[in-house]
């Protein structure tokens, strides 16, 4: 059993996409969800390939890691490979190594919510818990209420508005136009779209990014804002409707999101919606 671990390049993301979209299963962890790449795509693709590890076993592709800023790696794991203690123990020695340039030496962070023997190795390796998260989910069986917003796709004309309500939900957003197109042209998008909701004012108020992972799958909501002026009217709850009702259009299975547990308003918000707590989570932490 041969395992190599590479550095993604443009000409495999496709092939990384589909892989980590196969993985999603309903019952499963949220875990690495093709959105998460195609969101992070913004920066363009070979900015996405340079922060991409792919762990192969006989040439296939059995594990993922989405390099982020502050030493974290958010990994995605094949649930075939999930209890594979030798797969575990691998994954684990070249994470700790920084001669492989995963994480660096010392205040590394592994997002690793599926994976049984790799989050149990963790655990016993000495690795802590490190930040709360808040998974939530919703079912998407049955018809989603409306949503009481006047929602549209985004499309070349209306980016400028998604891009707009974007910068005014999160203050430290750097997201552009140019960025907008960038995600708009990975391959994750061609399952995916932008939301945007407008007021009874036809004041753009809310956006949001549906990701699919292929029919009969979870889908992802990634990224969600509301307009800083126009909060405390509901509009989170309702762009939430408006993207699980987008991801049942698209035949996802379920609408997923995972959220700082800090972030009451956020989670409580989804719970407005629908979406249902699935029991918080956390990040591994190494001790530096």
């Amino acid at each position: 059993m041969a395992i190599t671990l590479q550095t993604a390049t443009v000409a495999v993301l496709d092939e990384v996409v589909e892989a980590v979209a196969s993985w999603q299963r309903e019952g499963g962890p949220v875990q690495l969800h093709p959105g998460d790449l195609g969101w992070n795509q913004r920066l363009g693709a070979e900015e996405l390939a340079g922060v991409v590890r792919v762990w192969r076993r006989d040439g296939r592709i059995v594990a993922v890691g989405l390099v982020e800023d502050a030493g974290l790696i958010r990994m995605g794991i094949a649930p075939d490979v999930d209890r594979d203690g030798t797969f575990a123990a691998r994954l684990l020695a070249d994470l700790s190594d920084p001669a492989h340039g995963v994480l660096p030496a010392r205040s590394a962070s592994v997002e690793a919510r599926s994976g049984t023997a790799f989050r149990e190795l963790l655990d016993q390796s000495g690795w802590v818990p490190d930040e709360p998260w808040t998974p939530l989910r919703r079912d998407l069986t049955d018809e989603v209420e409306d949503s009481g917003l006047r929602v549209e796709v985004v499309d070349a004309d209306r980016a400028p508005a998604r891009v707009a309500v974007q910068r005014a939900a999160f203050p430290s957003s750097t997201f552009t136009l140019e960025r907008w197109q960038a995600m708009a042209a990975s391959s994750a998008y061609r399952r995916a779209r932008c939301l945007v909701g407008y007021d009874a004012h036809a004041d753009p108020v809310a956006v949001v990014t549906v990701w699919s992972a292929g029919r009969g799958r979870p889908g992802l909501l990634e990224p969600l804002g509301v307009h800083r002026d126009h909060r405390g009217h509901g509009y989170g709850t309702a762009i939430s409707l408006a993207a699980a009702a987008a991801l049942r259009e698209m035949g996802a299975s379920s609408a997923t999101v995972c959220t700082p547990s800090s972030n009451v308003g956020a989670v409580a918000a989804y719970a407005s919606a629908g979406f249902r707590d699935l029991g918080e989570v956390t990040d591994f932490r190494r001790l530096g």
